[in-house]
């Protein structure tokens, strides 16, 4: 999932599955986000690559000008979408701002459904 590229001498490159990991914990943790869900990538590493990714919902690109970072939610029924992807994106790119220390380029969000609140996975 990350582009290969040459490491210069006294940096370390943060891998994809840590990045992902902060993101999708920002994410839970947005007001309205009912859970993350799969994108395409993911049911590729599960059915080609026959590996389950280390998470799921949240796609990774790193590159010399910063992360692109794909995040794919449920919504919880009544939330407004627009602000509930307005939140993630200011959530996911503090958290792993600060975390990692990277520069985040963008977070773009992709909504794949609504949930009611007794369908919610736990």
């Amino acid at each position: 999932m990350s582009t290969e590229r040459e490491d210069k001498p006294g940096t370390n490159k943060i891998p994809d599955d840590v990045i992902a990991i902060c993101a999708a914990n920002a994410t839970l943790k947005t007001s309205g986000v009912a859970d993350l869900s799969s994108g395409f990538s993911d049911t590729i590493s599960k059915n080609i690559l026959g590996r389950d990714p280390l998470y799921t919902g949240i796609k990774v690109v790193q590159a010399e000008e910063g992360i692109t970072l794909d995040v794919h939610v449920l919504v919880k029924f009544g939330a407004k979408i627009p602000e509930v992807s307005w939140d993630i994106q200011e959530q996911v790119r503090k958290s792993v701002t600060e975390i990692t220390d990277l520069t985040v380029k963008a977070v773009n969000i992709h909504v794949q459904g609504v949930v009611e609140e007794e369908e919610e996975v736990e």
